[in-house]
């Protein structure tokens, strides 16, 4: 369905943890934005087919400059709505009376520019603007005039992009709620209700993993050993031994882990389709893809140590890693709950070289046990 600016708004506004004192926060953001959107649409349009891959960046980057707009204008008190209006006022700008797809509204107003300069002149013009910002502070008298200028010189830019804006705002509001807003936990994806105990990750779990004097790690579960025996594979020792945790902290608090599914063996086969694209291989190895780089990140800040919170740039990558997959479907805060919670356990697990990781997908949590 449609959505309006308006709804926009009042939906993204929930997301803005940013200090209502200051622009400069705000500002910088934004700045940073548009430096993504020229680097990225300029590929686009210099490499054409061979960059079209990179359709999902230049609407990521738009969505959120549009992001760092809207906190501007809650911080002026000005609609972004009418900042819109007045941005597509003028010379070079035609309005056409459409049929709306908004239930509540069977008419709507389409604004389009005209005679467009090319994307290079378009793109400098968006810095320019963003630069003439950057200086400016809350009670300017030309403020505003600025924020609209420099609307009217992004909505030309995203005019220019081929990318619909309805699918910028639609895809960076879900981006921004998902990150910052919890769902109703009766409205989370659960990938195996279909399916028999024999074909599901299990509802509990206790998985002990233990280190033998051969330093290598053991898993056994419900008295059995799965998987095979693990060592680091690297000159500096740095625990990845006992890494199949993250997979655990997957299944408990996301509901997916082909890697899991494997070592027990409740792949779900009485459905070919899912089985070939959800429990295959190159589903385990996007999963202990996303595992390496995820530990690559973590070494860097003590394996997440008094972290509440984990960096968007590695939660964004997490969400490129697995789209295609039926996890993709997870909002980007249960994404940061199952890292959070799996490096905790595995910090444990690690100094005492071993431990028992238990597992609860109704409460969706992962917690540590030491060992009998």
């Amino acid at each position: 369905m449609a959505l309006t600016i308006l709804e926009y708004e009042e939906q993204i506004a929930p997301t803005d943890r940013l200090s209502n004192d200051t622009l400069t926060p705000v500002l910088l953001g934004l700045f940073g934005e548009v430096g993504s959107i020229m680097a990225t649409s300029k590929k686009l349009h210099r490499e054409g087919e061979a960059f079209i891959a990179y359709l999902a960046a230049v609407e990521e980057e738009f969505g959120d400059a549009l992001w760092y707009l809207c906190a501007i204008c809650r911080r002026i008190g000005e609609p972004l709505d009418q900042i819109i209006n007045d941005a597509c006022k003028g010379e070079g700008t035609i309005s056409m009376t459409v049929a709306s797809l908004h239930l509540s509204a069977p008419i709507a107003k389409v604004h389009k520019f005209q005679n467009l300069e090319v994307i290079d002149v378009l793109l400098k013009e968006l810095g320019l603007k963003a630069a003439n910002l950057l200086n400016a502070e809350i009670g300017q008298a030309d403020l505003r005039a600025r924020v609209v200028e420099f609307t009217a010189a992004y909505l030309k830019a995203v005019q220019s992009s081929n990318v619909p804006f309805g699918k910028i705002v639609r895809s960076n509001l879900d981006k921004a709620t998902g990150r910052f807003i919890p769902s109703d936990t009766s409205m989370l994806p659960k990938f195996d209700h279909a399916f028999s105990d024999d074909e599901s990750l299990p509802n509990k779990f206790e998985i002990e993993i233990q280190e033998r004097p051969n330093g290598k790690s053991y898993l056994r579960w419900k008295g059995v050993f799965i998987g095979d025996p693990l060592s680091d594979n690297i000159g500096d020792p740095d625990g990845y031994r006992f890494h199949d945790v993250f997979h655990f902290a997957h299944a408990a608090i996301l509901h997916w882990s082909p890697t899991f599914r494997a070592l027990i063996r409740h792949k779900r086969k009485s459905d070919p389709d899912i089985d070939e694209a959800q429990d295959s291989g190159r589903a385990i190895v996007i999963e202990e893809g996303l595992s390496a780089y995820i530990f690559s990140c973590s070494k860097e800040l003590n394996f997440f140590e008094g972290q509440s919170t984990i960096s968007f740039d590695i939660l964004k990558t997490v969400s490129n890693f697995v789209r295609g997959y039926e996890v993709e479907r997870c909002p980007l805060y249960l994404w940061e709950q199952a890292i959070i919670q799996g490096y905790d356990v595995f910090r444990q697990i690690k100094k005492n070289n071993g431990g028992v990781v238990v597992g609860d997908k109704a409460k969706r949590t992962v917690t540590y046990r030491p060992l009998s």
